[in-house]
């Protein structure tokens, strides 16, 4: 059965028609920018729309050889919509920052060992939806009175295509409200908390399971045969782990603008310091340690150390930095500065840090600063490993590796890790690994 595959990130969106995890013919992308403003970080639902269009089309007529839609996005990717379905606010994202002061509330008033006990999870700032959902409730009431629905892309695309209120449990996990440890569903004491009535939050449906079938409207926009199926939906992290075959103790490293790295388990083990999330199908959970900024930080050094350089050249510079595929190599008379690189918070912590680089002298270089970003983003990804064995389960050593950080940095970025591993590295491994949903009815 060939699947049209949707996958949402903060940059792009991108699409294939898929027979299991082929890709058929080629891929097709459009930019989706994501806007940042201080501690904000948002997605416009209109581009959204748009740039999904943009990517389905460029498909050409094979698009309607598709049997169904099976979509993955980023997670948390949080939206309010009106009854029509129409967003009511920006789609706000994973990096968002603007609600530390709110999550660190929401602990206090639950507790920090039974909001754990709970969700599986901290509420944390923007990683973990509520936290935004209680900032639009304090900040915007009046727009909020006119919610009939939240929930993130997927159920925003399910609103708009097929007009039903879906979410999966892999991004249900991501919300802060749903029992992520057990099998259970929206937990009442959450939702209370924050003042968010359950009947705005969406019916949870398998990854798998045929939740709509899309409107004549979508259609015509997709260029889509009325009344496809459409799956509902996935995290983009999962797809990589069903694409490495999901097995308990599989680790999977999915290195972009940001860092997931996940650990397949079947005894989930909610730790302060992790983010606890159902896989999306069957009893099978992740446990993952993120670095919110990885490939955006390179970006950032790219455009305020590099801005003389195009994209080709700057690449070229990171590898030749980095050793040509290894840690830079320091010399015995020079000291790399330190970068502490959370240059898009902390993730994994309710109390945000900011990047810092210390040890800059009248003879550091630009380089020098990018040998530092590189090195310490290297350690940062290797420190997560003592975090994950909290987990009852023995990690596998062989790695699926994937995104457009690893391509860059593929030896620099493991060269810190303990012992020994082998790292495999898979393309567009989230678009295939959609491909291993097999449509089931609900």
């Amino acid at each position: 059965m060939a699947l049209l595959g949707i996958d949402i990130g903060s940059s792009s969106v991108k699409c294939a028609l898929l027979d299991q995890d082929r890709i058929i013919g080629r891929s097709a992308t459009a930019p989706l920018p994501t806007r940042y403003i201080d501690q904000r970080a948002e997605v416009n639902p209109v581009s959204l729309l748009r740039a999904i269009r943009q990517a389905v089309a460029q498909l050409g007529t094979k698009r309607r050889k598709a049997h169904a839609i099976a979509l993955s996005a980023m997670s948390p990717s949080w939206v309010a919509m009106d009854r029509r379905g129409r967003a009511l606010t920006p789609i706000v994202t994973h990096q968002d920052r603007r609600s530390i002061t709110i999550a660190t509330q929401i602990e206090q008033r639950v507790g920090r060992l039974r909001h754990l006990q709970l969700a599986g999870n901290r509420p944390f700032p923007g990683g973990i939806s509520s936290t935004t959902a209680a900032w639009f409730l304090r900040h915007e009431p009046e727009l909020m009175q006119r919610a009939d629905l939240v929930g993130h892309i997927p159920t925003f695309l399910h609103r708009q295509w097929t007009g039903n209120r879906v979410i999966d449990p892999s991004h249900a996990s991501f919300t802060g409200l749903f029992d992520v440890p057990g099998l259970g569903g929206w937990v009442d004491e959450l939702c209370q908390t924050i003042g968010l009535p359950i009947s705005l939050l969406p019916e949870i449906v398998d990854s798998n399971r045929i939740a709509g079938r899309i409107n004549p409207q979508a259609a015509s926009e997709l260029g889509l045969p009325d009344g496809m199926p459409m799956l509902a939906g996935i995290v983009d992290g999962s797809c990589a782990m069903l694409l490495a075959g999901a097995r308990s103790g599989q680790l999977v490293n999915t290195s972009g603008s940001t860092d997931v790295l996940a650990l397949a388990t079947t005894q989930p083990r909610p730790h302060e310091r992790l983010l606890t999330r159902r896989l999306g199908i069957g009893r099978k959970w992740l446990s993952i340690s993120t670095l919110a900024a990885t490939g955006s930080a390179i970006t950032w050094a790219k455009e305020q150390l590099f801005p003389d350089l195009d994209w080709s050249a700057f690449t070229r510079l990171v590898r030749k930095v980095s050793g040509s595929g290894s840690t830079p190599e320091q010399p015995a008379t020079k000291q790399w500065p330190t970068v502490e690189p959370y240059f898009g918070g902390d993730r994994m912590s309710l109390e945000q840090k900011s990047a810092r680089i210390e040890g800059i002298t009248l003879g550091t270089t630009r380089q020098d600063l990018l040998a530092g970003l590189i090195f310490s983003l290297a350690k940062a990804s290797a420190d997560r490993l003592n975090d994950l064995a909290v987990n009852p389960v023995r990690m596998r050593r062989d790695v699926l590796i994937t995104g457009g950080t690893v391509r860059i940095l593929k030896e620099a970025l493991y060269s810190q890790w303990p012992g020994k591993w082998t790292f495999i590295e898979h393309k567009d491994a989230t678009l295939r690994g959609l491909g291993k949903l097999s449509p089931q009815s609900r």
